[in-house]
């Protein structure tokens, strides 16, 4: 039996689940996700707790089990308290700010890197601890723009500049060896 595909769900106040066939809804306070899901597994809600329950034991089955499981509490946990993922740069003026809702880096390059925000996605810049929070109630989304911002400014090597995950750690390289002889 999978260890996580067996374990229930337990529904928080204020978070609605709608089961329609093999689509469902989830409604609360930080906004609304809806996801169909295979057929082949059963969902079910019982005294305000949700099951999800397989057949059979094939192994594409049971992979389905705790995958399933997994992506319907994602959906509760986003909708009741939202998903954050923090960034830090690190450079000679590097900065980021937030104008509006869209994110704005100056990152080393000759011009500044606008990086707008999706539907559901917030961002956070605070310039003293050098960080960017990215807010949102998908977690998918949520690591995916997280993971773009990124993308904008990789971190280097050599000089540990960049933008990384908060806890990320780069291995930094030594540098050209000196000319050496005569």
């Amino acid at each position: 039996m999978s260890r996580i595909g067996k374990l229930p769900i337990t529904l928080p106040k204020g978070v609605e689940v709608k089961i329609d066939g093999q689509q469902v809804t989830v409604k609360g306070p930080k906004g609304t996700l809806t996801r169909s899901f295979s057929p082949e597994i059963a969902i079910k809600i019982d005294n305000g707790m949700i099951h999800v329950e397989r057949p059979n034991d094939e192994p594409r089955i049971r992979a389905l089990h705790g995958t399933t499981r997994a992506l319907l509490n994602n959906m509760i946990v986003g909708c009741d308290k939202g998903f954050v993922r923090v960034l830090e740069f690190n450079g000679v003026g590097y900065k980021a700010e937030v104008s509006g809702k869209n994110l704005i880096l100056n990152v080393g390059y000759s011009h500044p890197v606008k990086f707008p925000a999706p539907e559901g996605i917030t961002f956070e810049a605070d310039t003293k601890t050098h960080t960017i929070k990215v807010m949102g109630h998908d977690r998918q989304q949520v690591g995916q723009i997280a993971s773009d911002v990124r993308e904008v400014r990789p971190p280097e090597r050599y000089h540990g500049t960049g933008i990384r995950y908060q806890g990320e750690f780069v291995k930094l390289k030594a540098g050209k060896a000196g000319k050496t002889g005569k």
